[in-house]
């Protein structure tokens, strides 16, 4: 028994530690489906992950109560929207490179939240602990099943709404006349343009989506495990979500799969650090272990994961 329990214990731990690793890894399969390389989303995440910190920070202040982090989530989602732009814009309109783009995203992101938590916590390196953030909800009746109860049914509410997305999102990219454009504007923006397809359109609403998700990813972190916001809040999930994108070939739910892979990594870790062996092992082997694990996958598989036709090239509707 004690066994089951603690196989359940590490499966819950997993689940929490995915979240955030789907919304971002969505996010990327609406960019990169409509042909944009979009490796900003560790940038996109940060912004996510600061304007849930600061909404929640002041209207708690204000006294928002049990709301509050649902006002925070819109916050991220709103945040990440914004921030989206910068990367289409550049890539869109004025066809600029889209991975020095995405780094710009990213450092721009960094740069940007560390300022703005200095120059409104007075000089402080994060934000005040957060009084109110996202407790664990359970499913009554099944919440009290033995092992399975408190393994699959015991979740923080973002996890079950990353798991309704993975469903929608599929629904959206395959089931849907929108999803045929994003996809036919990934594989070949030519023939979608002479069909009556505006390419540059629906790559802006495959960009935009991509950052509202990624916000939201960058949200769960911030008011589920940590309860604030510091320069290293999402300390490199977004691009460890690239590549549970890539693994999962850009299919939600090959990404879903990817993602549980390395939230497993992030939770052994934080697992095995609980027992007396591991004190004898530097703790700098636990934190570099999803990392590690992320660089062996992608060299095993990125040879084999076949991208979208026309990811990274830019349209020039006069070259059709």
């Amino acid at each position: 028994m004690e066994i089951l329990n603690t196989i359940g214990q590490l499966i819950n731990i997993t689940l929490v530690y995915s979240t955030a690793l789907v919304f971002a890894a969505l996010g990327g399969i609406f960019s990169e489906r409509s042909g944009i390389v979009n490796i900003g989303l560790e940038g996109l995440m940060t912004v996510g992950a600061f304007g849930a910190a600061i909404s929640v920070y002041y209207l708690d202040e204000a006294g928002a109560g049990a709301s509050a982090p649902w006002i925070g989530l819109l916050a991220a989602i709103v945040c990440g929207l914004v921030f989206s732009l910068i990367h289409a814009v550049a890539t869109i309109t004025f066809r600029a490179d889209q991975v020095v783009s995405g780094v710009v995203v990213n450092f721009l992101a960094a740069g940007l939240c560390v300022f703005l938590v200095k120059l409104l916590f007075e000089g402080a390196g994060q934000t005040d602990t957060l009084n109110t953030v996202f407790g664990k909800w359970d499913i009554p009746g099944l919440s009290d099943l033995p092992f399975l109860g408190q393994a699959l049914f015991y979740f923080y509410p973002t996890t079950y709404i990353a798991i309704a997305l993975v469903v929608l999102t599929w629904y959206v990219l395959f089931k849907t006349p929108f999803g045929l454009r994003l996809r036919a504007v990934g594989e070949h923006p030519g023939a979608a343009d002479t069909v009556g397809v505006k390419v540059n359109r629906i790559r802006y609403m495959g960009v935009m989506l991509s950052g509202m998700l990624s916000g939201l990813g960058g949200a769960t972190i911030t008011l589920t495990t940590t309860s604030s916001f510091s320069h290293n809040t999402v300390s490199g999930q977004g691009f460890i979500a690239l590549a549970a994108m890539i693994f999962g070939k850009w299919h939600p739910v090959g990404a879903l799969g990817a993602a549980l892979f390395f939230g497993f990594a992030q939770a052994l870790r934080v697992f095995l650090q609980q027992y007396p062996f591991a004190r004898s092992i530097p703790s700098e082997f636990f934190y570099a272990l999803p990392y590690v694990l992320t660089i062996l996958v992608l060299a095993g598989t990125v040879g084999r994961a076949a991208p979208p036709a026309s990811l990274g090239t830019p349209y020039d509707p006069s070259k059709r």
